[in-house]
């Protein structure tokens, strides 16, 4: 890691020089979401100053550049996690919006009564209400796998559920509360012996770790460009061209359609049969920009680095009998869930703020995972490549002051 150089990188997101509260920003809240950088925020600027216009349905020239950019973009998106072909890769608004076209499209094809869709106890409620909701249409069965104390997920238990009713297996890559790296690899490949196939939600994953959904051979990965420095609003669901065929659109509207009268409506190819509407253009030409800007950093480099923030801010933590970590998994990203004794998160949030610092409390969409903890909240610090180590140790500032007004 000799040539990661987070301060030189800090220079480039223009946000981190801002103040609060009279103090220099420390943010800690990269798994709600990452800042931008330099290069994302021109790449909007240039586009709706020089490009903006809707594509593939213009033959002037403002149209057919902005096309251009727009499929070179999704290009850059196959690239980035080694899909197959770029008809794999369909822009959506976020991982909420992938998971919610998958659970009602693969719902109607192959979901009936009497068969089971499978999920973890850690899940987002990204994605554990969308499989609610269509379970519930179909007359289907959510099952859970659980997760033991350290908070990992129970392989033989996970193997017990599946039946010859299962229909597709959907659990998360990182968990956001407990920063647990979930064997998908093993999942995938136990789910696939019975024919079962699996999405995967990437939404931390994709900024953490290398995703090559070929080597992973996931039938779906879903993730948001707005926790891998990229702008909100924009999303990419991958699908398997072999699922994707067989699902019906999400939505109907323009471009999602070869012909249209009265009578009938003959659908679009793929991937346009699930792009109905405008698209956002400037946002997929954002995320490409932090594509770009990510692989110049590596990713090998930036989960490394990541790593060292995580356990340096482990062991600062560790030090204090009076706090408990949430999530101690052996692989582990760099979401760091903690309690202090007898101090509520909001609380203990709301201090932290003051001093310039931002965490997130709460139950960070994650209510069943605080039920089966049997907590109602943690506080959370996420970190990326632009922290450092000077920052964790501000915040430990910060709970030591906490700890002497409520201890």
């Amino acid at each position: 890691m000799p040539n990661f150089d987070p301060i030189s990188i800090r220079n480039d997101f223009p946000i981190l020089q801002t103040q609060v509260y009279g103090k220099p920003l420390v943010y800690f809240d990269n798994a709600a979401t990452t800042q931008k950088p330099q290069v994302v925020i021109d790449v909007l600027n240039n586009y709706y100053t020089h490009q903006n216009s809707n594509i593939h349905r213009g033959v002037h020239y403002l149209s057919q550049e902005a096309t251009t950019a727009f499929e070179k973009a999704r290009e850059s998106v196959r690239g980035f996690i080694n899909a197959k072909h770029s008809r794999e890769v369909i822009f959506t608004r976020g991982t909420t919006e992938s998971i919610n076209l998958v659970a009602s499209s693969f719902g109607k094809c192959f979901l009936k009564k009497g068969d089971n869709i499978i999920i973890s106890a850690m899940e987002h409620h990204s994605n554990i209400v969308p499989w609610q909701m269509v379970c519930e249409e179909h007359h289907a069965e959510l099952k859970i796998i659980p997760i033991d104390e350290n908070g990992d997920i129970m392989m033989d238990e996970f193997e017990k559920l599946i039946t010859d009713d299962t229909r597709l297996v959907a659990v998360t890559h990182i968990s956001n509360v407990l920063g647990t790296i979930n064997p998908i690899e093993k999942i995938i490949k136990k789910s696939h012996q019975f024919d079962i196939p699996v999405l995967i939600d990437g939404a931390q994953g994709i900024s953490h770790t290398e995703v090559d959904v070929q080597a992973l051979n996931c039938d779906f990965y879903c993730f948001s460009g707005h926790k891998m420095y990229a702008p909100m609003g924009v999303g990419v669901l991958y699908g398997k061209e072999y699922w994707l065929e067989q699902m019906p659109p999400y939505q109907g509207g323009g471009e999602m359609i070869k012909e249209v009268t009265f009578k009938r409506t003959t659908y679009n190819e793929l991937p346009y049969k699930f792009e109905a509407g405008t698209p956002n253009v400037g946002d997929v030409l954002g995320l490409e920009a932090a594509i770009q800007y990510m692989k110049k950093l590596t990713l090998p480099a930036i989960a490394e680095y990541e790593n060292s923030l995580l356990q340096y801010a482990t062991s600062r933590l560790s030090a204090y009998e009076d706090i408990t970590i949430i999530g101690n998994s052996k692989q582990k990203a760099s979401v760091l869930s903690f309690l202090i004794e007898q101090v509520h998160p909001y609380d203990a949030g709301v201090i932290i703020d003051k001093m310039g610092i931002a965490i997130r409390t709460g139950h960070h969409c994650a209510q069943p995972l605080m039920d089966w903890l049997n907590i109602s909240g943690t506080m959370r610090a996420s970190f990326a490549f632009y922290n450092t180590k000077e920052e964790i140790d501000k915040m430990m500032d910060a709970v030591v002051v906490i700890r002497t007004m409520f201890l």
